[in-house]
């Protein structure tokens, strides 16, 4: 198949649009030259990591021969819009989706891998790579320029013997690592926070790892007043599962779900659940935008929304968890959401969810109630 051909067919559904956005980019296309020779030679033991959309699957399946990849992508929108893409194309059940582990690499011989945001992440991919790849195995990681820092070649060296980088193309780069080193799994990784009295536990891909970023504690602060009668509340986007953790250790008598869309956040909110003693208390559920629960079943949503898609800004990004609040609360119900103070979120809130009144406010961040009409 053509490349142009291919990659014209593949969309970013049911991920958020925006001008700038795109469905693959100039890392996708560069990640399969560089590694082009090797997938050749190893068509069938190749492992994907973090695939965005499904170019890097579906071009090594389609343009190099390679047979039934093994692909762990976090984001739970990135496994669906390589699903759509598959059957767009006509290469449905052409992959494994398999999470992030050693079964996800064992054996394999080329792992291509888009850069995570964190050098966390790229260090607990490295960790898995190296522990259970084959001896020979080489992984592949690109990323645009802008965002690569030496300080990536210094994780990946902790895990290789031998570390380089490709020529830029297209304002994108690769960094080449060979030489698997014997390494052991440092994630997650746990502290507690003096604070709250509360262990909180991360696998590197999460969200502020094992500390408390500062918009959840704007949150936590005006916790205590939230639906105080509520029956069951729902940690929104939950991260290490902080709010959710605090709300089931506060309220006793409180069902408490937590979900998100990374397989990261979601393994991580567990680890802590488990390490407060409140596993029993906290069900986490790996999910977009709430779709497991039911419509109208919860009196109270907690939301730390993001503002990125990837490394791009987009404020739309936040709109999908209010349209997942606004669905699963009960007419009555609540969410009660922290922000940065310069965005605009309040007239999205109040169109999508319903009445909307200021909680609290400082010069980084809001925190805001909205009544579901």
């Amino acid at each position: 198949m053509d490349p142009a051909e291919l990659f014209a067919q593949l969309r970013r559904d049911p991920d958020v649009d925006a001008p700038d956005l795109v469905a693959v980019d100039a890392t996708d296309r560069l990640l399969l030259d560089e590694a082009a020779a090797d997938l050749r030679e190893h068509p069938e033991g190749v492992a994907v990591l973090d695939d965005a959309y499904g170019a890097l699957t579906l071009g090594a399946v389609a343009l190099h021969g390679v047979t039934r990849p093994r692909v762990h992508q976090d984001a739970l929108v990135g496994e669906l819009a390589l699903a759509r893409n598959a059957e767009r194309v006509g290469l449905a059940d052409s992959y494994d989706g398999l999470p992030l582990g050693p079964e996800l690499v064992r054996g394999t011989r080329v792992v291509l891998a888009r850069a995570p945001k964190s050098l966390h992440a790229l260090r607990e991919l490295a960790e898995v790579v190296a522990a259970d790849a084959a001896p020979d195995a080489t992984l592949y990681v690109g990323a645009r320029v802008k965002h690569m820092t030496h300080a990536m070649n210094d994780v990946l060296g902790l895990a290789f013997t031998d570390v380089s980088a490709t020529l830029a193309r297209q304002k994108s780069r690769v960094l080449v690592a060979r030489g698997p080193r014997p390494v052991e799994h440092t994630f997650p990784r746990c502290r507690e926070d003096d604070d709250l009295g509360l262990v909180v536990c991360a696998h590197g891909a999460a969200f502020a790892g094992a500390k408390v970023d500062r918009g959840t504690r704007a949150l936590l602060g005006v916790l205590p007043e939230a639906v105080p009668e509520a029956a069951v509340a729902l940690d929104l986007g939950c991260g290490t599962g902080v709010l959710a953790g605090e709300l089931a250790r506060s309220r006793p008598g409180l069902t408490v779900f937590a979900s998100d869309q990374s397989a990261a956040a979601c393994a991580s909110a567990r680890a802590t659940a488990a390490a407060n003693e409140l596993a029993d208390r906290v069900e986490v559920r790996r999910d977009d935008a709430a779709g497991s629960l039911p419509e109208g079943s919860v009196d109270l949503v907690v939301c730390n929304p993001p503002f990125h898609v990837g490394t791009t800004v987009a404020e739309n990004a936040a709109e999908r968890l209010f349209a997942g609040a606004a669905r699963v609360l009960r007419p009555g119900g609540e969410l009660w959401c922290v922000w940065n103070s310069h965005l605009s979120h309040r007239p999205a809130l109040q169109r999508i969810v319903g009445p909307t009144r200021q909680v609290s406010r400082d010069r980084t961040f809001t925190v805001t109630a909205s009544t579901r009409r």
